[in-house]
């Protein structure tokens, strides 16, 4: 099972970049994350685990498997019979935008009833998400040193 979801923000690409790799902030600007922990360094780099926290969701660790810095990355999370991969892709547009596209793929034996089970709560969560790096860009969440440790800060 896939779910996607794709928006537009002003910023360019390198200040979203910004706001997405600072993966310690998301929950400012999302409300679909309550935390995100590191736990092998605060770095934006393959191999590297975060617990998240989500409401209505279980505890969840993700381990960064791909990252093209300033362009995507993607992380996967394994529970049984169902692995998890979510990616984050930014896209330059015509004058200075940037096409910011995040998205969740399920694959496994149990994928389908858990996609099932959850479809609305993750689509919604996408779309949070979404409107919310898109936000994050557009104030330079990242950019002013309120990142923290995830994209390499304090």
């Amino acid at each position: 099972m896939e779910f996607g979801e794709t928006i537009t923000t002003t910023a360019g690409a390198e200040r979203a970049w910004a706001a997405l790799a600072a993966v310690t902030t998301y929950p400012r600007w999302t409300a679909s994350m309550s935390s995100v922990q590191p736990l092998d360094g605060p770095a934006l780099a393959v191999g590297n685990r975060f617990r998240i926290r989500q409401p209505g969701l279980p505890v969840t660790v993700w381990q960064v498997c791909e990252v093209r810095d300033g362009e995507s990355y993607a992380w996967e999370a394994r529970a049984p019979g169902v692995r998890t991969l979510a990616y984050h892709r930014l896209t330059p547009e015509a004058g200075g935008a940037t096409r910011i596209t995040i998205g969740i793929r399920q694959t496994g034996p149990l994928a389908g009833l858990v996609a099932l089970l959850i479809a609305a709560r993750t689509r919604r969560y996408l779309r949070m998400e979404a409107a919310g790096l898109k936000a994050a860009a557009e104030a330079g969440h990242g950019t002013t040193g309120d990142e923290g440790p995830a994209a390499g800060g304090r």
